[in-house]
């Protein structure tokens, strides 16, 4: 018979409020085995942990279980406290009494009740588990950072100045992301290009990046210290070594496409840079674009016609590139809401209605307007603008029910700057309520009110629409509670926030999850904001939710954090709670490997196998066995039939 000790916490009152704790620690005390049974207010606080080791040592206790709160949250402090004792630290066991019982009760004594029950369970459970070792791997000392925004290319700069190798993957032809796009940034109205474009260049010239642009991560496979990724290099059909830079290539390039840089404002030739500070300052051919790229019977030619060095190579191929990293970074970043989901508001009907990032393109000195504030319709100077916010967002009925949390800042910004650009002109923002919870964005807000003299109405526009020249918005002020029509000469909408495109496509080939809204999700919202659930993989920037620069940036730096702690291992330790198999019952039907999700069994003389780096002790393999050949180690059928014997026992 083991000698158990239970330690119940009080958690404050978290539990207490709820359990009588006293009473759950006098009835386990009676239960068989258990020789030790002590409550504490805080078990996790230094004095509850030294209650812990002491009494492991002076009860001669082999097995412990700690009832308390998730093990998520207190697994490893408590093992950890084992292990400090000189126990096993898988003969601990973590009885999750608030969560499960606490929180979901309100009558003390059925609480009371199922508090003792479900600590009975895991007292027969620690009594059968074994001694186990972690598992390790050696770490391959290498990061793949996905994205080319501001926070890929500060989670790459923070890795590199930690001294290790880094491959930057965007898939555009430059890194830079929206923030490139943008002309200036609030608060403090920073020139983006000015704080943006030395970044850029560090981080191209950094020894220790790689950078791979016009790439795209094909596949991802592999675990945590030892991933393999295959990237797909597309052909910019430009020999970047021997390009000048002389331009005569547009020059005689006879086909136009809408610039993206520019938000479909201005035109681009089908070879391009996209935009004057791109990096790498290289061109590209848009083999989409470019007559004759698939059809030699009507190819053009004359860019390699004109181009003197000869950097012109029409037979480029695709590249595949494997790479062996030890630790991805997700910065894919963000795109706007699709504005065809918003009729209402004439998108696309009516060419004086933009986006915010079609008007951060016309405030821009390198814009298509030179940073003059121009109709797109006629190029004359808009009197009176209509800045719409939550276009998408705030909206569970139609769109998106959360928050996009930038626009309220961005929005102020506009109207602000579009005074400064339109001494004469009026702004108008139509707002739900404005939300600005930086440092000195709420100081921000109050400038634009009161120095440039923004109109904010509290309410939502319904309709906008054309009448001789003017597009009337009609919208309500709530705080008057009146109808508000203006007859506008330009209308903003400041877009939904949404992840880019392809990043369910990317999270499959990661296997990390999203979310309800499908932007990445973390693997806990306080204390792992920067990890997803697979394991050496981090998040970074509006992948993962809506954010604004400095957000983008710190985080990144935390991802950066996270990868620089596992390269910085010779080796790695896994939990060893994973599925083992019982191969004189395994007859290698296969049903355990096509239900595994994080593909860690194959078959091998027959036989499955289990690889303990990627099985994340899940069950699923086990629950799918027909000959019981698999099972999860410290988690056996044996030890999930007397579980739950003790817990109807109670």
């Amino acid at each position: 018979m083991r000698r158990t000790g239970v330690f119940v916490c009080h958690c404050g009152i978290n539990i207490a409020g709820t359990v009588d704790v006293k009473k759950v620690a006098a009835e386990l005390a009676k239960y068989p085995g258990v020789v030790y049974s002590e409550d504490y207010v805080y078990m996790c606080s230094d004095p509850g942990q030294n209650l812990i080791i002491q009494a492991i040592k002076e009860k001669k206790l082999d097995t412990i279980v700690v009832a308390c709160c998730s093990p998520t949250l207190h697994e490893t402090t408590f093992r950890n406290v084992a292990k400090i004792a000189g126990l096993n630290p898988y003969r601990c066991e973590i009885a999750n009494i608030r969560e499960q019982c606490s929180w979901v009760h309100r009558e003390k004594d059925k609480a009371t009740r199922k508090a003792i029950s479900i600590t009975r369970s895991i007292v027969e459970k620690v009594r059968r588990n074994e001694s186990l070792e972690d598992v390790s791997v050696p770490v391959t000392k290498r990061a793949l950072v996905i994205g080319g925004g501001i926070a890929g290319i500060q989670a790459s700069l923070d890795i590199a100045n930690a001294g290790y190798e880094v491959i930057l993957v965007e898939k555009s032809p430059s890194i830079g992301g929206h923030m490139s796009q943008l002309s200036e940034t609030f608060p403090t109205l920073d020139c983006s290009q000015c704080i943006l474009t030395p970044k850029m260049v560090e981080v191209a010239k950094h020894p220790k990046v790689k950078l791979m642009t016009y790439s795209e991560v094909q596949e991802v496979s592999g675990f945590v210290g030892n991933f393999k990724v295959k990237i797909l290099r597309k052909p910019t059909y430009v020999d970047a070594d021997k390009c000048t830079l002389c331009d005569e290539c547009t020059k005689v390039c006879p086909i136009v496409v809408p610039n993206e840089f520019d938000m479909g404002l201005t035109g681009r030739r089908a070879i391009y840079i996209p935009f004057p500070q791109a990096v790498p300052a290289t061109y590209t051919i848009d083999e989409k674009a470019c007559p004759g790229m698939f059809d030699t019977a009507i190819a053009c030619g004359k860019c390699a016609d004109v181009c003197k060095p000869g950097a012109i190579n029409f037979d480029m191929k695709p590249e595949i590139i494997e790479v062996e990293v030890g630790a991805i970074i997700v910065a894919t970043g963000y795109d706007l809401y699709d504005k065809s989901m918003m009729a209402e508001y004439g998108y696309g009907k009516y060419p004086d209605v933009l986006d915010g990032l079609q008007f951060e393109r016309l405030l821009s000195a390198s814009g298509p307007t030179r940073g003059k504030i121009l109709r797109p319709s006629d190029k004359k100077e808009p009197k009176e603008v209509v800045f719409i916010q939550c276009v998408g967002s705030r909206d569970p009925e139609l769109h998106w029910p959360y928050c996009s949390k930038i626009c309220c800042m961005y929005t102020a910004k506009h109207a602000m700057l579009y005074k400064h650009h339109v001494p004469d002109g009026q702004a108008y923002i139509f707002y739900i309520d404005i939300r600005s919870g930086g440092k000195n964005y709420e100081e921000f807000v109050h400038r634009a009110v009161e120095e440039d003299g923004v109109l904010y109405l509290r309410g939502k526009v319904s309709k906008v629409f054309e009448d001789n020249g003017k597009l009337i918005v009609w919208g309500a002020d709530t705080l008057t509670g009146k109808q508000i029509e203006i007859a506008a000469d330009m209308v903003v909408l400041a877009m939904a926030i949404r992840p880019s495109k392809g990043t369910d496509e990317l999270a499959k080939k990661l296997k990390i999850a999203l979310d309800k809204d499908g932007f990445l999700a973390e693997a806990h919202p306080k204390l792992r904001p920067v990890e997803s659930m697979t394991s050496g993989i981090f998040l970074a920037g509006a992948a993962q939710a809506p954010k604004d620069i400095p957000e983008a940036v710190g985080q990144a730096s935390g991802a950066a954090a996270k990868a620089v702690a596992i390269l910085s291992q010779e080796r790695l330790f896994h939990s060893p709670t994973v599925a083992r198999v019982l191969k004189n019952l395994c007859t290698g039907c296969g049903m355990c490997i096509s239900v595994c999700p994080y593909e860690a069994i194959s078959l091998k003389e027959s036989k499955a196998e289990v690889n303990e780096i990627l099985c994340e002790g899940c069950g699923t393999c086990s629950a799918s066995c027909l000959r019981n050949a698999i099972q999860v180690k410290n988690l056996t059928p044996y030890h999930i039939q007397e579980m739950i014997k003790a817990c109807l026992g109670g």
